[in-house]
């Protein structure tokens, strides 16, 4: 027998329903913030992401050459697609522009519990600002959709800058090193990478604010905060997101130029990051178009594994009939679909097997229709909880379902 990939998944019925009801529900979120959905190809050339994070990373990439030679990866991420998007067909457009995407991406990584080698994503990109007013706007959007979803994320934000500028007489290759292991939280690794290159006691400092957390204010009594953070935090109290500042959050890609931030939350084990995100300026790393932009990507697949929210899938009705009208029960059924799912048997079963295959399915309903309930123009309906039955018309078998799709919406 032929076994899934090792790192993927197969969803069922149930677990889809789920799913594209809470995708449906992150997509209208961000309409109503004013972005527009924006969708990439599957695969991309492999120099959109080595441009950015260098020859290493291709060892986590799904990587081929196609039939004409070109190097080829699968999206490990959708922030450099949408960034070669803008500077392709939008670079002229007025800014900024606001996007948001659902889509599945791949890493060559050794898979554990919340890391798959296929997984999904949903983020927003802000292209045309990395200012205050900007980063505030895409954090609490992030923080309304998880809310919206039953999910209490610990917030925690940063401004590289910070850091950046306690490692401003090592090179940017030296600080993107050692932002990399501060993200990794391998603070060791810090201290002796930065040895010989640094004094003893600013180290100490260093390592010192990595560890921080708390209050804006506590921030300020041991760094220097800049302006970019302080605007920020000033501007979360007005959109009511509850954060602390973390001055450890470094993110660890290259390209992050000034504001991040990460969302951490409960019942995910040691992969309890949810969300990340922060300000960058791709476009400069893929051309000379200055466009500073902000955005995030929340990880869906950890979403699933603890939002509150699960959809229940509806179960059809069943329309059973016999022999004598079989084109009649699928006019019917064309009909009744309307307003509710409804299946039939294509399998030549008899009324008792078609009602057993009903009650195997779990079927709400079923609608019996034979050549004696056509004479009378009436329908017989039985609820398969109750076991109740009762003969119905047409008509009144759409209000009975119309009533039941509304009791639906309103739970």
């Amino acid at each position: 027998m032929i076994q899934r990939p090792r790192g993927t998944r197969d969803f069922l019925p149930e677990e889809m329903f789920s799913r594209r009801k809470i995708e449906e529900k992150l997509r209208e979120i961000a309409e109503r913030w004013g972005y527009a959905e924006i969708s990439t190809p599957t695969f991309e050339h492999l120099e959109l992401f080595t441009m950015k994070s260098g020859e290493s990373i291709i060892e986590e990439l799904y990587t081929f050459k196609d039939k004409g030679g070109r190097d080829i990866t699968l999206r490990p991420e959708m922030t450099a697609p949408v960034t070669r998007v803008f500077l392709n067909e939008l670079k002229s457009s007025p800014r900024p522009l606001r996007f948001y995407y659902f889509a599945n991406c791949f890493r060559y990584e050794r898979p554990q519990k919340g890391r798959f080698r296929e997984f999904w994503q949903f983020g927003v990109e802000l292209i045309g600002s990395d200012k205050a007013l900007a980063n505030a706007e895409v954090i609490a959007l992030a923080w309304e959709m998880l809310k919206s979803l039953g999910i209490q994320g610990d917030l925690r934000i940063n401004d590289l800058s910070i850091l950046r500028e306690k490692l401003g007489h090592l090179s940017q290759e030296e600080q993107n090193k050692v932002l990399r292991m501060i993200d990794k939280k391998d603070l060791e690794s810090v201290r002796e990478f930065l040895r010989g290159k640094m004094e003893e006691n600013e180290i100490g400092g260093l390592l010192e604010l990595v560890n921080f957390r708390g209050s804006y204010e506590e921030a300020g009594e041991i760094a220097e905060i800049s302006e970019t953070l302080r605007e920020l935090c000033e501007l979360l109290e007005i959109y009511e997101v509850n954060y602390s500042v973390d001055l450890g959050i470094a993110r660890g890609l290259d390209y992050y130029t000034g504001v991040v931030f990460e969302i951490y939350a409960e019942g995910l084990g040691a992969q309890n990051q949810i969300c990340g995100g922060g300000s960058y300026n791709l476009a400069r790393v893929f051309s000379s178009i200055d466009a500073p932009s902000t955005g995030f990507a929340l990880g869906f697949d950890r979403i699933m594994e603890i939002c509150e929210k699960k959809a229940e899938i509806s179960k059809p009705l069943v329309l059973v009939s016999t022999d004598g009208v079989k084109k009649e029960a699928i006019r019917l059924a064309m009909e009744i679909r309307e307003k509710w799912p409804v299946v039939i048997d294509v399998m030549g079963r008899s009324l008792s097997a078609q009602m057993r295959y009903a009650n195997s399915i779990g079927a709400e309903f079923v609608l019996i229709v034979g050549e004696k309930e056509l004479q009378k123009r009436k329908l017989t309906l039985r609820d398969m909880r109750s076991g109740e039955q009762v003969e119905i018309n047409f008509e009144e078998l759409l209000e009975l379902l119309d009533k039941k799709r509304e009791d639906r919406v309103c739970d």
